[in-house]
């Protein structure tokens, strides 16, 4: 038997080669390209009410590192115990299919990454509903796209700015982590929408990137500060923190917000990657202030995906985003990528090539 795989080629059963990457051993502190290893598995077998995809594009994202310590988070997804394979956002094209809605080269995103082939129970995602099968739009744009601006980079980007922090056109915006994926897309989006965007990123040729690529009003260098900046770039406050990083960011925005200020509350990689959260100590700020902070996840919002999918396209024909890749290649790479972008060697949304 043969199916549709990528180009209108034909994979024959027996030619199919499957590996997936796994977690050789929890981190003993930040993420170890050995604490991940790529193994050859066995070819997943069409059953009923299943989809057989392979995989064409895996999106490497921050929140992966929350499920490789020995306990996730608070009422996060679980840990993966060693031995286990690890899940995460991929744009692939549909091989065989017993499911209505989805046949023989469509194009598809699901949530069972880190693999060549994936074998896909619609109703049943790693990652729940953030992750459901889901078929795209060819004409939207390339699986880059998808990926990244289509995907659930710029539903969390676009969540985070407009349904959590009530983004308006005057307001004064901070994105941290900006030159990263989700942030990225955040500065882009509030620039488009009319607002003054300051961004902080980790080295200099990521300030250079938000400024000279992006265009943002003002860029700094957090590890040479973050009050004096803030102060310089935004003399009169800000309205609006788009917050990736927490900790002493999340200390400088709750001075430096004017009153009734927002918050969303995206990430916190400063306690990632086995680094110790650290909670803000002037939190009162946020009562003496009026101020609003909110956590989000974008899989609360994945119902307006679609719309969301269409505006973005919009804006990215119209040449107001752009997406910028960190590209890898080969599943072989996954775990170098993975621990790139956790410790900010990347710049714009990382991918892994798998075809």
């Amino acid at each position: 038997m043969t199916s549709t795989a990528t180009h209108g080629t034909t994979i024959g059963t027996a030619e199919r080669v499957n590996r997936e990457v796994r977690l050789v051993r929890h981190p003993d502190g930040a993420l170890a390209v050995g604490d991940l290893e790529v193994v050859p598995t066995e070819m997943p077998v069409m059953a009923p009410g299943h989809v057989l995809i392979r995989n064409l594009l895996l999106s490497v994202d921050a929140a992966t590192r929350l499920r490789l310590d020995p306990v996730s988070p608070p009422g996060y997804l679980p840990a993966l115990k060693p031995g286990e394979a690890l899940a995460g956002m991929v744009i692939g094209e549909v091989v065989e299919s017993d499911v209505e809605g989805f046949t023989p080269g469509d194009l598809v995103h699901h949530d069972l990454g880190y693999r060549d082939y994936a074998l896909v129970d619609p109703g049943n995602q790693a990652l729940g509903v953030a992750g459901a099968l889901t078929r795209l739009d060819r004409e939207l744009g390339p699986p880059e796209l998808h990926v990244g601006l289509l995907g659930m980079t710029g539903l969390t980007a676009w969540a985070g700015l407009f349904e959590v922090a009530s983004l308006k056109p005057d307001d004064v915006v901070w994105i941290s982590a900006a030159a990263g994926a989700v942030g990225s897309v955040a500065a882009q989006l509030a620039k488009a929408h009319g607002c003054r965007v300051v961004g902080s990123a980790g080295s200099a040729d990521k300030v250079a990137y938000l400024a000279d690529s992006l265009g943002l009003d003002g860029a700094f260098n957090w590890r040479d500060g973050l009050d004096e900046p803030l102060a310089e770039l935004a003399p009169d406050g800000i309205d609006v923190y788009f917050d990736n990083v927490g900790g002493d960011h999340l200390r400088a925005a709750l001075d430096h917000l004017r009153p009734y200020g927002r918050v969303a509350l995206c990430g916190a990689i400063a306690g990632y990657d086995g680094r110790p959260p650290q909670a803000p100590e002037n939190l009162f700020a946020a009562t003496s202030k009026d101020l609003n902070l909110r956590g989000f996840r974008a899989g609360t919002y994945a119902d307006r995906l679609p719309e969301v999918r269409k505006n973005l396209a919009e804006l990215w024909e119209s040449g107001q985003l752009k997406l910028d890749l960190a590209r890898y290649e080969g599943l072989e790479a996954a775990p170098e990528a993975v621990v790139d972008m956790l410790s900010g060697r990347t710049t714009g949304k990382c991918v892994v090539s798998l075809a």
